[in-house]
C-alpha cells in the first residue's frame, strides 16, 4: 500500500476517535496541554504501527496506545503519589449507605465540583470511570484495554463510584 493510501486509511479509521483519545488523555494527565501532547504522541505511535494493525476494535486499539503513552509519561514526569496503591480499609464502601449526590451533580449542578471529585480519584479508578461513563465502553472492552480481569474492572468501577459519591457528599455538605 502506498504511503498516501496508508495515511488516508489511517485518517479515516483512527482519527475519527481523536476526541475519545484526548478525553482519556485529559483525565489521565489532568492537564489540557499535557493531554494534547500525549494525544499527539499516541497518534504518531499509532501511525507508525498502523500497517501492523490486525483489525478489531479500532477505538480500543487507539485508547490502549493513549493509555500506555500517558502512563509512560506520568511515570517519568510525575510524583509517585499520583498512582495511589489500593488499601482495602480506605477503599471499602461505607456501610451507612450515603445519599447519592451524583444525581444532583449530573442533573445540572456545578460541573466543577464533579471534575474536582474525579481528579481526586486514584488513576486506576478515574480511568475505569472515564472509560465506562464518559466513553461508554463495555466492561469487557475496559478489561481488554487495561489488561486486567473483568472482575478487576467491576471492582475498580464500584470503588470509583463509592469514592466519587463520598467526595461529592463532602463537597455538597460544604454548600459549595
Amino acid at each position: 500500500m502506498s504511503n498516501a493510501a496508508s495515511r488516508e486509511r489511517f485518517e479515516q479509521t483512527v482519527l475519527t476517535h481523536l476526541d475519545a483519545a484526548y478525553n482519556l488523555a485529559r483525565w489521565l494527565t489532568l492537564n489540557d496541554q499535557d493531554a494534547q501532547d500525549m494525544t499527539q504522541e499516541a497518534c504518531l505511535s499509532a501511525f507508525r504501527f498502523f500497517d501492523g494493525y490486525q483489525g478489531g476494535n479500532m477505538r480500543a486499539w487507539l485508547l490502549t496506545i493513549v493509555r500506555n503513552t500517558c502512563y509512560t509519561w506520568l511515570h517519568k514526569n510525575r510524583r509517585a503519589d499520583s498512582t495511589e496503591l489500593f488499601n482495602e480499609e480506605i477503599h471499602s464502601p461505607d456501610p451507612s449507605g450515603s445519599a447519592d449526590p451524583e444525581i444532583h451533580v449530573l442533573a445540572g449542578t456545578d460541573k466543577e465540583i464533579l471534575n474536582r471529585a474525579l481528579e481526586e480519584l486514584p488513576d486506576v479508578f478515574r480511568e475505569a470511570l472515564v472509560l465506562r461513563e464518559l466513553e461508554g465502553m463495555s466492561y469487557k472492552e475496559i478489561a481488554e484495554l487495561t489488561s486486567v480481569s473483568l472482575g478487576t474492572v467491576m471492582s475498580r468501577l464500584a470503588r470509583a463510584r463509592t469514592r466519587l459519591r463520598e467526595s461529592l457528599c463532602v463537597e455538597l455538605s460544604r454548600g459549595y
